[in-house]
């Protein structure tokens, strides 16, 4: 399972032309499933996410948590972060999660970070949504629950 995490002041998802979902600060996170993918990888990276220390504290260092900052979490679903751009000039996805897979292993994310405390809006699942970002630094991390140093 994969996530880019995003520090920002604020976020939201449009599909339709409608926002399905916002939040002021804290976290945007794309999340891709993978084959092989499993409740422990999401457990892991809600866990990592909930606690990763990317806000400043009182003396601009990065101490802070989004749940220290009770900030939220604008989760969106994102299969092309396992796309594979090695070959040719079009990304293969086969590493991907079929999407009923994925589906399930994106709600248990939202439910685990939901189950830590935190306030969680989401895009829709399969939907061509636009997202907007007020990115905050910028600041933005890479996740990878197969890559454990």
């Amino acid at each position: 399972m994969r996530a880019v995490v995003q520090r920002v002041k604020q976020g939201s998802v449009s599909v339709g032309g409608d926002i399905v979902g916002s939040i002021k600060q804290g976290l945007v996170v794309f999340l891709g499933v993978g084959k092989g993918d499993t409740d422990d990888d999401a457990l892991f990276l809600a866990e990592k996410i909930a606690n990763l220390r990317i806000f400043a504290d009182a003396e601009d260092k990065m101490n802070l948590s989004v749940r220290d900052i009770q900030g939220a979490v604008l989760a969106i679903s994102q299969f092309t972060l396992f796309g594979d751009c090695r070959k040719g000039r079009r990304p293969g996805f086969s590493q991907a999660a079929p999407p009923e897979e994925a589906n399930e292993l994106y709600e248990k994310f939202i439910s685990f970070l939901s189950q830590m405390g935190l306030s969680v809006q989401t895009g829709i699942f399969q939907a061509d949504m636009l997202v907007s970002i007020e990115n905050d630094g910028p600041v933005t991390m890479l996740l990878d629950s197969k890559k454990l140093f």
